[in-house]
């Protein structure tokens, strides 16, 4: 998978802007890392669409709307999509009013991770000042590398998993992907 990643301009680029930012606890994962594999492993010569470019940190220090707003604007555009950029500490605070339920706090970058919708999507990625590549994998690479789509319990309900693999067209869009019902 880090080869993958190491091999793609687009998403080195991403990491190196991401990392420029000198934040605490950074990757940048979910959809972006999805489909930069899934694409690769249908041997895809041009990515896919992607809505944005999950920059996901964590600092409980800062107030999210507005840091996160700062640090958006500081990141060069890339032509692969826009970033999006959440203080994944601050999440519990709009996830109700998103999501219709509440929710506990985060208590670190790892918790955060490992809530994300799907096991396939619960994987980041970050650069360390030496170049490597460093992951982030509560639930380690099966599903993502298996392309294999299956809810993630930890915050997302049965009806918006539903809802989300009906959007995601997941299987017309890589049509070797699995998608397993809640």
């Amino acid at each position: 998978m880090l080869e993958i990643v190491s091999n793609s301009v687009w998403f080195m680029d991403a990491l190196r802007a991401a990392r420029a930012l000198d934040l605490p606890a950074w990757c940048i994962g979910a959809g972006a890392l999805r489909n930069l594999v899934w694409d690769t492993l249908h041997g895809h010569a041009q990515p896919s669409a992607l809505s944005d470019i999950d920059l996901a940190w964590f600092d409980a220090s800062h107030s999210a709307p507005q840091c996160d707003r700062d640090l958006q604007r500081r990141l060069p555009r890339l032509s692969i999509a826009p970033w999006e950029v959440t203080n994944q500490a601050h999440v519990h605070r709009w996830f109700e009013g998103h999501f219709g339920h509440a929710v506990a706090p985060l208590a670190s970058l790892h918790e955060a991770v490992a809530s994300w919708p799907e096991f396939a999507t619960s994987v980041g990625v970050w650069l360390d000042a030496r170049d490597d590549l460093r992951l982030i994998t509560p639930y380690g690479l099966d599903d993502l590398l298996g392309m294999v789509v299956r809810r993630n319990p930890a915050r997302v309900d049965v009806a918006t998993y539903r809802m989300r693999t009906t959007q995601k067209r997941y299987a017309e869009r890589w049509p070797r992907v699995r998608v397993f019902d809640a």
